[in-house]
């Protein structure tokens, strides 16, 4: 009885030992597809990418202040078709449509290694936000949407130097602290910001005009024809001067026929923050680009600034800057380059080709009421 009970234990405990085996084994096999199957599902859900752009040359510029009135320098720069810099981006599908956003970049100098703004890592952009069909809400530091719109209408393509964002640095505006929409419907795009601190100098108790800033743009886009148009206005960045105000209007458009497109845009401003009394300019552009072959690009931009100012210190301190430029691309992600560029100043006006100050920490402004030529060339490299 014994002997023949321990032999059906026996067997049981085989057959018990084999069907669990096998049950494990088929479990194992389906969680380790399910696990397999669920990364990929977030791989295909999310996103993140890591990018960015070199770019140096080397620049000749005359009439660079002195302690004994002006010089030619030569130099090597950095960023000067596009600022050099490296960010990182992604996106997480929520479902339904929905999406999250994030965004953060920091500019870098080719030219010595250090960082672009030593005191932001990510001083081009750090948001985060949400997106679905309709647009997207975004919140961080970011441009803003007369840059936006500025970019779109540069024949330079709103190139760091030689280029419209040296006649106007607002015109390349970001700020922090800001609240963004923007969405496309059809050729229409929109876009609408508010920042509770432009410059960081805001968000003070009992005191909410300190450096406030908002804007708002539109633009279209269909065929060879774009246009757009952008406003923005901020207040003083502390509590003296969170009274005034500083305010700009931009329009511009574009027109393609074949490998040829034609640029053209105006840009007001009127404001008072700033150390005089009232300023008021007008910025005038135009220019082309040309594409001679797939792999070399011309360009040829004007830019005219009218100032009236109410001040006698800046009082038709007018400027008027040509350039020219030449881009020859070995690939879709390696270019060189050559700008060449004058700035011809009246008055008390000091454009130089690096624009009105310096730049980066190195003298690139011109002696006042005096013009100045420049040529850089150079490489960029996109990564």
């Amino acid at each position: 009885m014994n002997t023949t009970f321990r032999h059906a234990v026996n067997v049981c405990t085989n057959v018990c030992a084999r069907v669990c085996a096998r049950v494990c084994a088929s479990v194992c096999a389906t969680a380790a597809a399910s696990l397999c199957a669920g990364m990929a599902m977030a791989h295909a859900k999310s996103s993140v990418t890591l990018y960015g752009v070199a770019d140096a040359g080397i620049e000749y510029l005359n009439n660079v202040p002195t302690a004994s009135g002006g010089a030619s320098q030569i130099r090597m720069t950095s960023g000067n078709m596009a600022t050099s810099r490296w960010g990182i981006r992604g996106t997480e599908d929520l479902g339904n449509s929905l999406r999250a956003v994030f965004h953060l970049e920091s500019g870098m100098l080719v030219d010595t290694g250090a960082q672009g703004n030593r005191t932001r890592l990510f001083d081009r952009s750090a948001y985060v936000g949400l997106a679905n069909r309709y647009g997207g809400v975004t919140l961080g530091r970011q441009t803003t949407p007369m840059f936006d719109t500025a970019r779109r209408f540069d024949p330079m393509g709103f190139s760091p130097r030689y280029g419209l964002v040296r006649n106007d640095v607002i015109l390349a505006g970001r700020a922090d602290n800001a609240v963004k929409y923007s969405g496309t419907l059809g050729s229409l795009t929109a876009s609408a910001l508010y920042s509770l601190g432009r410059t960081g100098g805001g968000e003070l108790p009992g005191n909410h005009k300190v450096d406030r800033n908002w804007g708002a743009a539109l633009a279209y886009g269909a065929g060879a024809l774009s246009a757009g148009a952008a406003y923005d206005e901020f207040q003083g960045a502390s509590a003296a001067s969170a009274d005034r105000r500083d305010r700009r209007a931009l329009i511009g458009a574009s027109y393609a026929m074949g490998p040829t497109t034609i640029f053209a845009g105006y840009r007001w401003y009127g404001g008072n923050t700033g150390s005089l009394p009232t300023h008021r300019s007008n910025l005038y552009w135009a220019g082309v680009r040309y594409a001679l072959k797939p792999a070399l690009t011309l360009a040829g931009a004007a830019y005219y600034t009218d100032a009236r100012d109410t001040d006698t210190r800046a009082r038709n301190a007018d400027a008027l800057m040509f350039v020219a430029s030449a881009d020859y691309a070995f690939s879709r992600r390696t270019d060189v380059y050559l700008n060449i560029g004058y700035a011809l100043n009246r008055g008390a006006s000091r454009l130089g080709m690096n624009g009105y100050g310096s730049v980066r920490g190195k003298s690139a402004h011109v002696v006042t009421g005096k013009g100045q030529s420049g040529v850089v060339m150079g490489v960029r490299h996109r990564f």
